[in-house]
């Protein structure tokens, strides 16, 4: 998804996410139903599958949701997945590197060119000093065509010699 559109060191994504799964249900209920604790236990889970291949990176960074978004829902699924995967690998989580700027709608309904329009723009990086000259791991629950992790990437790249992987508990081809 991202080949020769963002220069990233590596990506990866644990499970496929497809209607009317396990992973869906799972999914949905760390999402919409507040199974808090399910969001760090998958993480954890995924935290032991990076072990090998991410354990050079220095820092963990949830994706972003904007605040009235995770006020609403009462926390960020990105941050309880991060909280699970630096338990694993022991690294710190930084929250307010990069923020969303805009509420965007639900891109759920939208195709492949609505939801890069629909997230062009809505990022911000408020501590690139915090990330130059780290390697530092971009986290989302699901990734269906990259336009939001894309999106967000672009802001973190805008840091001074930083190198950036990318991890989502998910992929959906939908």
């Amino acid at each position: 998804l991202f080949w020769g559109r963002i220069p990233i060191h590596g990506a990866a994504a644990f499970y496929y996410f497809t209607k009317e799964s396990l992973m869906q249900h799972l999914v949905h209920q760390l999402k919409y139903r507040s199974q808090k604790e399910l969001g760090i236990y998958m993480g954890k889970m995924a935290g032991h599958a990076l072990t090998e291949r991410f354990s050079e990176v220095d820092a963990l960074i949830p994706l972003p949701l904007f605040p009235a978004k995770e006020k609403k829902r009462g926390y960020n699924q990105s941050r309880l997945l991060c909280e699970g995967i630096s338990m694993v690998l022991n690294k710190p989580v930084l929250d307010n590197v990069v923020i969303r700027t805009m509420h965007t709608e639900s891109q759920t309904k939208k195709n492949r060119v609505e939801r890069w329009q629909n997230m062009d723009g809505k990022f911000e990086l408020k501590d690139s000093k915090g990330i130059s000259g780290k390697h530092v791991l971009l986290v989302d629950d699901v990734i269906t065509t990259g336009a939001t992790l894309e999106a967000c990437a672009r802001e973190l790249l805008k840091a001074e010699n930083i190198q950036l992987s990318i991890a989502t508990l998910c992929f959906s081809s939908h």
